[in-house]
């Protein structure tokens, strides 16, 4: 069975760090150089080039003038590359009683490795803010991650051409049917965004016991309940774009909506906000969030090493709870269109009203990634023409 994808430009970046120096001795303190009552911090980021612009240029110079005595800087795994091999060297670190060359983690394993023990535990009273996070949002990472923004998966849609759009997504598969031509969503190995419609697709047809299930354990012999979703993703191909074609990622999606090629796709929050603003998007093109089952979502998290020493645990903890302030909160909204984590009743009503149209305090999980990855082969296999 022939794919039919719509091809892209595909821009590669390469990058690479040394990860030989990132655990050191707890004698060979990485304070030796700082002037007496200062501490300096490093924010180890694994991610893409925007998240440490947020660091570098919005977060800590804010954060520093508030703390003179307390210095920041960040150290960037590009694109994650060597994330298997980071939580290797953490686990080293931490079995050994040895720190490691950062303070605090922005990654997408911060989760895993904290429920593996790498993490150093997180409460209220020494991170205040905390405290106004919603506690579902907290469970979901644990009680060693710190959520510090989130963004998911939402409906956008041409409101020149589409006045009452779809509320759930039983009204959403009928539209496409209706509107063929008019709907597009990306190959789910190509981005997130397409991954989440055919997740919610899927999820259309099991219990609530087996998405759970899926979302936090792998267990390959549910993938049968997968059939009918995959079904109705097959029956649902030839009205969607050009009868079948799928763009090449999340990007492509965003351009299609842009140029008026298509009237409704799912889009992530943050990249469709960011290109609103940046005018590639329009803005007679709005977005809403569906409901039964809504599409996926998931905050990011910051962890704190757990052998951290206590001087610089504190001040990690400073600098994480600046980012769970008012302030902290509306810098990651400007910077990278991350939704809040704490109530919009307590930011300014300008980046309240951004995020008024998606609750950020229900962002239903996606499937575990090995769930994932057999869901993209499978989508591969049977639903394209």
């Amino acid at each position: 069975m022939k794919t039919r994808v719509l091809a892209g430009v595909a821009i590669a970046a390469a990058a690479s760090i040394a990860l030989s120096g990132c655990v050191q001795s707890a004698n060979a303190s990485n304070d030796a150089d700082e002037p007496a009552g200062s501490t300096s911090l490093t924010v180890f980021i694994s991610g893409d080039t925007n998240v440490q612009d947020l660091w570098d240029k919005s977060l800590i110079p804010a954060f520093e003038k508030m703390h003179p005595k307390i210095s920041v800087h960040t150290s960037i795994d590009l694109h994650g590359e060597h994330d298997a091999q980071t939580q290797a060297n953490l686990a080293t670190a931490v079995k050994a009683n040895k720190t490691v060359a950062y303070d605090l983690v922005d990654a997408g394993f911060v989760t895993t490795a904290g429920k593996a023990g790498l993490m150093a535990k997180i409460d209220d009273s020494a991170i205040p803010n905390l405290a106004h996070v919603p506690a579902a949002t907290k469970q979901q990472g644990g009680d060693r991650a710190i959520p510090y923004r989130a963004s998911s998966v939402l409906l956008a849609y041409d409101t020149k051409k589409v006045t009452d759009p779809p509320k759930t997504l039983d009204d959403l598969m009928a539209w496409i049917k209706a509107n063929p031509g008019q709907f597009a969503y990306n190959s789910p190995s190509s981005g997130g965004s397409g991954g989440a419609f055919v997740m919610t697709v899927l999820a259309k047809y099991l219990s609530e016991h087996e998405q759970t299930t899926m979302q936090t354990t792998y267990d390959k012999s549910l993938e049968s309940k997968w059939d009918k979703g995959f079904a109705a993703l097959k029956d649902l191909g030839p009205s969607t774009y050009q009868k079948g074609v799928y763009p090449n990622g999340n990007d492509q999606v965003l351009q299609m909506l842009g140029s008026g090629q298509i009237q409704m796709a799912p889009v992530w929050s943050d990249q469709f906000i960011t290109a609103q603003k940046a005018g590639t998007i329009g803005k007679d093109v709005a977005f809403t969030q569906i409901s039964d089952p809504s599409f996926t979502g998931s905050a990011s998290y910051l962890g704190i090493p757990k052998t951290e020493p206590k001087a610089k645990k504190q001040a990690a903890e400073e600098l994480a709870d600046f980012v769970l302030s008012s302030k902290g909160q509306q810098l990651v909204a400007q910077a990278v269109s991350g939704y809040p984590v704490i109530p919009l009743s307590s930011l300014p009503s300008s980046v309240a009203e951004q995020f008024s149209k998606a609750d950020p305090t229900k962002l239903r999980l996606g499937f575990q990634s090995e769930f994932a990855a057999d869901m993209n082969a499978a989508w591969d296999a049977k639903v394209p023409q």
